[in-house]
């Protein structure tokens, strides 16, 4: 049927149209097609719980049983008076069949039954009735909905065909395939539900990492931008400030400064543009500067306050790190320690920052939550937001969880050693008189 006519005929024509190439699609086209019964998934409910070597064979379950139905109706037509091998073995062969050729098998339990009913004089024996159902019930369970109606539907018209218009005997078969046709459309749809539930929870999963992972990002894009930005500003006015310095400087010399200064001004303003894009709606620009690990007591100070005891050690020489590292270091210890308090309340939190020649070492690490107070739930971001600040400064990060039932962050923020002072500042107290690595502990008060 054309578009045309399609578009001009009426309601029911494009209904009858439509149930034909169903039925063509459902068990007309690829009869023959082959189509072997999958084994069971080893990882399915029941199967996981099993001894790895009792769970190979129990996946090829499905295939026994039809193996199995199609023996007993071979033995159901040996029982017969009649023609014995014939009603026996000619009806279990399409049982057989099911588990290769699902479409091809429903058709060969029709002729079957055809064979079956000359031989005996009656439509429906015992052993052609027996696979008939059996039949429906595999294949059904081998389609789709749509087509075990088009199977009950064509079984109930054959058998009406040849009986002449009578229902009586073919009644029962299609009230027994129907009920059991039915209870195998119910678990498909449920089937096929959960399915689609577990893909789109899959789906929403996946992008709701993506969305985390793009927040993260364009949080530590702003915050970088302030950093970014004292740099530039600062090279910018060192550039206009160098000329004064020197008397009487060569005209090539200022031109030189002037050009430094001139794409200063320009990156201050792409990076003013490239923050624009990123700022959300209700972002409101801080009104101090980034913070970095000379701010951390109070931020411990802080955490104290709302009754998470913290502990702070530092071992190694302290001294001043990239503003870059310094913030990613703050903010690593202070999305641990929050997750410290919605995850562990009343327990207690130790901070160790270590101080190498290759960079900084930090560890955030809290016992198990204490007392009746629950755990309150977050929202998932702050696992992300680290390993992505580490990422950022080519750094390692490992979290799980401790023997104790508590959770440890330990992450590794490398400082190139271009990139480290030449004379570091040492810790204000620990100083050693032989000049060795410092150490500094202080305590829950704060107390060095």
């Amino acid at each position: 049927m054309t578009e045309t006519q399609t578009k001009t005929s009426s309601p029911e024509s494009r209904a009858a149209a439509g149930a034909i190439d169903a039925l063509r699609d459902d068990l007309l086209r690829n009869v023959f097609a082959y189509r072997p019964m999958p084994p069971l998934s080893p990882d399915g409910r029941l199967i996981r719980r099993l001894p790895e070597g009792l769970r190979k064979g129990v996946v090829w379950t499905p295939h026994a049983l039809v193996l199995f139905a199609a023996f007993i109706v071979m033995m159901i037509g040996f029982a017969e008076w009649d023609y014995r091998f014939l009603m026996g073995v000619v009806p279990a062969i399409p049982v057989a069949m099911t588990l290769i050729r699902p479409v091809a098998a429903f058709w060969a339990s029709m002729l079957a039954t055809v064979f079956c009913g000359i031989l005996s004089s009656q439509l429906w024996g015992p052993s052609a009735f027996v696979a008939q159902v059996v039949v429906l019930v595999v294949v059904a369970a081998r389609t789709r909905p749509r087509a075990a109606a088009w199977m009950w539907l064509l079984t109930l018209f054959f058998g009406v065909l040849l009986e002449g218009g009578d229902p009586s005997i073919t009644a029962p078969l299609v009230t027994l395939s129907a009920l059991a046709l039915l209870v195998v459309a119910v678990v498909q749809i449920r089937r096929d539900a959960e399915r689609e539930v577990t893909v789109q929870r899959t789906v929403t999963a996946v992008e709701r990492d993506r969305r985390t992972l793009l927040e993260e990002r364009t949080t530590i894009a702003r915050e970088l931008h302030d950093v970014v930005a004292h740099h530039m500003s600062v090279v910018a006015i060192q550039a206009e400030a160098a000329p004064y310095r020197v008397e009487n400087p060569p005209p090539e010399l200022e031109q030189a400064f002037v050009t430094i200064r001139e794409n200063a001004v320009a990156a201050l303003t792409e990076l003013r543009r490239v923050l624009g894009v990123v700022r959300a709606e209700d972002y409101e620009a801080p009104d101090a500067p980034q913070p970095t690990l000379a701010a951390l007591d109070g931020l411990l100070d802080n955490v104290r306050e709302t009754g998470l005891e913290t502990e702070k050690v530092i071992t190694g020489a302290v001294r001043e790190l990239p503003q870059g590292v310094e913030l990613s270091a703050y903010r690593i210890v202070q999305e641990a320690l929050s997750n410290s308090l919605r995850h562990a309340p009343g327990a207690s939190a130790r901070v160790e920052l270590s101080y190498v020649l290759g960079g900084l070492g930090l560890r955030v690490v809290n016992g198990p939550p204490q007392g009746l107070v629950k755990p309150s739930p977050g929202a998932g971001h702050g696992i992300t937001g680290m390993r992505e600040r580490v990422a950022m400064l080519n750094g390692e990060m490992t979290a799980g969880t401790t023997a104790d039932g508590g959770y440890e962050v330990a992450v590794f923020l490398p400082v190139p050693l271009s990139e480290q002072p030449e004379r570091p500042e040492r810790a204000e107290s620990g100083d050693t008189a032989e000049g060795n690595a410092d150490t500094v502990v202080i305590d829950r008060d704060g107390r060095a």
